[in-house]
């Protein structure tokens, strides 16, 4: 089962989301739910008496709920109790709170705009353009970074066509790609600009952006010139792509006389709301 994490907001409190791409369904927590509904001090004990409650009434309901492995406060992963959208809106039923309405319809949504994004991508690319745009990036950023998402999958997909495996190696490699291009890993480039969970790719500057494109869309057409077998060759073909925008970054910076990795970051260069 291929699942995609994601957090959704309900009026600005978060909620813990999985999208299973092989039943094509949302799985939401529980616990989320409930502390938006009920605003519970202690949404855990609130299930906890509930739980008890339903099965007491005979109810399958908690008998169909699944656990999957969720985000914490703390950055751990849990085992947590969810329920997908139709478990859901009978669990509501058992819930008196004056927000079950709204929150049904805003689940509705939630789950039709995935479909729909499912039957036209363009859906995707329009929301995250809005989101961009909510935050107070420039238009020109935006469309350099859409671009950028553009170039990954690319890269992602000629990866997977190599049969390599999403995880640990195309991290290995998306590293090898960031050092040799802009001479620090990931993670020294975003101890760089300041990050911890944040994405390093949503704090780099327009220039940033157009070389890590430029290496990655290297890397992309390298492989499928080159035709890699196995991991190895890829890590190669990933070196030789960072080095073609290396070569491009070094070049400007001779011409201009600064560096173009810096410790700019979303808050600083590209002046998001509330940003100083």
């Amino acid at each position: 089962m291929k699942k995609i994490d994601q957090i959704k907001l309900f009026e600005d409190k978060k909620v813990r989301t999985i999208w299973d791409e092989n039943q094509e369904k949302w799985y939401v927590s529980i616990v989320d739910v409930i502390a938006i509904l009920t605003d519970s001090p202690n949404p855990r004990k609130y299930w906890s008496v509930l739980k008890t409650r339903l099965k007491v009434e005979g109810s399958q309901l908690t008998t169909n709920c699944s656990q999957l492995k969720m985000k914490a406060a703390d950055g751990k992963n849990y085992l947590t109790d969810v329920a997908d959208t139709e478990q859901l809106f009978r669990l509501i039923q058992s819930i008196p709170s004056p927000k079950a309405e709204p929150f049904k319809l805003w689940l509705a949504k939630v789950a039709n705009d995935r479909l729909d994004e499912m039957q036209d991508p363009e859906l995707s690319i329009d929301r995250a353009l809005e989101q961009y745009m909510n935050l107070g990036y420039s238009e020109k950023w935006i469309n350099q970074r859409i671009k950028s998402i553009e170039i990954r999958k690319e890269l992602t997909d000629e990866w997977k066509k190599r049969g390599l495996k999403e995880g640990v190696q195309f991290a290995t490699l998306t590293d090898i790609i960031t050092k040799s291009w802009s001479d620090k890993t990931t993670k020294a480039y975003k101890i760089l600009k300041g990050l911890k969970k944040e994405n390093l790719r949503d704090n780099m500057t327009n220039t940033e952006l157009i070389l890590s494109m430029l290496a990655e869309a290297s890397t992309k057409d390298i492989s499928e010139a080159l035709n890699p077998k196995t991991f190895s060759e890829s890590k190669k073909i990933a070196q030789q792509g960072g080095n073609v925008a290396k070569k491009a970054r070094l070049e400007l910076e001779s011409k201009t006389g600064k560096k173009v990795v810096t410790s700019i970051n979303a808050k600083s260069q590209l002046k998001l709301k509330g940003g100083k």
